[in-house]
């Protein structure tokens, strides 16, 4: 199952994704927003991500007017590694290298069509791990360092 969350920005965006992954029978869960009101993006990326890390959905896709945001908000929860990506090399190495469980895209910078090819990518790419795990441990290490 895949988490999906968005704000006002992202909502129309969102939309064409649900339709895909319906068309797909992929299996998903919409945390909000439902509509074109206005929304604070951080309040709509808690419960996305929060179903990542207790496991009830395998990875989440985040959408805002830019992604830039909900990308910046979801890093901030720990556990969560967002990626804002808006090319289909970037969308498939943060999946193999990076282990990145969010993938966040921008309604008003990607296109529809390009955002199902980023979906699908991000979707259908396996970490690889190995050497990879690694550099995943230095994040969660960073995770844990206290300012």
């Amino acid at each position: 199952m895949i988490a999906l969350g968005s704000d006002h920005g992202g909502y129309e965006l969102k939309q064409h994704v649900i339709d895909y992954l319906n068309l797909k029978g992929i299996e998903f869960k919409d945390f909000g927003c439902y509509d074109t009101k206005s929304c604070d993006y951080p309040d709509m990326t808690i419960k996305p991500c929060e179903a990542v890390l207790k496991k009830e959905c395998k990875l989440a896709l985040l959408f805002c007017g830019t992604g830039i945001g909900v990308s910046i908000a979801a890093n901030k929860i720990k556990g969560i590694r967002a990626a804002c990506c808006s090319d289909t090399f970037s969308a498939k190495f943060t999946r193999m290298h990076n282990d990145a469980n969010v993938l966040c895209l921008g309604g008003r910078v990607v296109g529809p069509g390009l955002a199902l090819e980023l979906v699908d990518m991000f979707l259908n790419t396996e970490f690889e791990g190995e050497r990879h795990k690694i550099r995943i441990e230095k994040i969660k290490a960073i995770e844990d360092l206290d300012y």
